[in-house]
């Protein structure tokens, strides 16, 4: 039997979406905005092309800021129609084909750029080596960091049993599973616009336009990684217990077999009940609290509570009863 969440994560999809469009300025934003920048220090025509190692190929700084633009915006266009009819049969090839073809092109024009500085023809540009192989190394693991970042965002189908029982009849020896996710969308929004921010940072350094400063990068870089790890959360219950992951690929990730809990059930939550958004602990318990209304609460055996804001709350907290029950500890709230 396989089972997910009747209603779909709307919320999570509206933050992709929103996490998306900020991803997809902020890229258009840095391909116009390197050569424009370094404008003084370069050669107009400066090299874009380069047969083997030398160049043999050259545009107008304006016309080398505005042509990889307009590529990106077409593999803009591409990831969304990808996204909306590849999504079911390829999930994660929208993301992928955003994110990878987003480093491969500022990567490109970090390089071109880095190529022309201080040139004074673009005969003189420097050879192309090393650059290439960075720029593609980079774009294939993020392009597959995306692809299994989306693949994590899509669930089993299938149709699973009324959400209406607290405790649902699970025969002995079949196999289930319920998967159910929330995101704060203007968390996911706040990970892209510092991720951004870091990346110009070291944009500019690969470019040469200015020293690597870590002293700017890593206020922008680290809480970007905490944030987009605290955006999302998804839950899985299987017969091994209860899983709730964090983040994009569910990792960190807490789990209670059927052993370690007494009993689930489905409670709405406020994020003032909660005392605030995110990974929250006070008189309720512990709380993962992405958006306010259904949510899963178990108590372990110790008489702690855990909670975690995803959809379809009662058909999780059922199919832990059942599981709780064949354990012989009592299942009730």
């Amino acid at each position: 039997m396989t089972d997910e969440g009747s209603q779909p994560a709307k919320p999570a999809h509206r933050g992709a979406w929103w996490g998306a469009a900020a991803w997809s300025l902020g890229v258009t934003a840095l391909l116009v905005a390197l050569p424009l920048v370094a404008r003084h220090r370069l050669p107009d025509p400066l090299a874009t092309h380069w047969g083997g190692r030398a160049a043999d190929g050259s545009m107008s700084v304006t016309a080398a800021a505005l042509f990889p633009a307009g590529i990106w915006l077409v593999l803009v266009l591409v990831a969304a129609l990808l996204q909306r009819y590849c999504a079911e049969r390829s999930p994660g090839s929208g993301a992928a084909a955003l994110v990878a073809g987003g480093v491969l092109l500022t990567g490109a024009q970090t390089a071109i750029v880095h190529a022309n500085l201080d040139r004074a023809r673009w005969q003189d540009a420097a050879p192309m080596g090393i650059e290439v192989v960075l720029v593609l190394a980079a774009t294939a693991t993020a392009g597959a960091l995306a692809w299994l970042s989306g693949r994590k965002l899509r669930g089993p189908a299938g149709k699973g049993p009324d959400a209406g029982a607290p405790v649902l009849d699970v025969p002995e020896g079949e196999r289930f599973v319920w998967l159910s996710r929330a995101a704060n969308p203007w968390l996911q929004l706040l990970a892209v616009v510092l991720g951004l921010a870091a990346a110009v940072g070291v944009l500019a350094a690969a470019s040469g336009l200015a020293g690597l400063d870590w002293s700017f990068v890593l206020p922008f870089a680290l809480p970007a990684v905490a944030v987009l790890a605290c955006s999302s959360v998804q839950a899985r219950v299987t017969e091994r217990g209860l899983t709730v992951g964090f983040g994009p690929f569910g990792r960190p990730a807490r789990h209670w077999s059927p052993a370690d809990l007494a009993s689930a059930r489905a409670e709405h939550r406020t994020a003032a009940q909660a005392g605030g958004w995110g990974y929250r602990i006070n008189r309720l318990g512990t709380t993962v609290m992405l958006r306010g209304g259904g949510c899963l609460v178990v108590r372990t055996r110790r008489g702690t509570d855990f909670a975690v804001s995803v959809d379809d709350a009662e058909r999780g907290a059922a199919l832990l009863n059942a599981l709780i029950a064949r354990t012989g500890q009592p299942a009730g709230q």
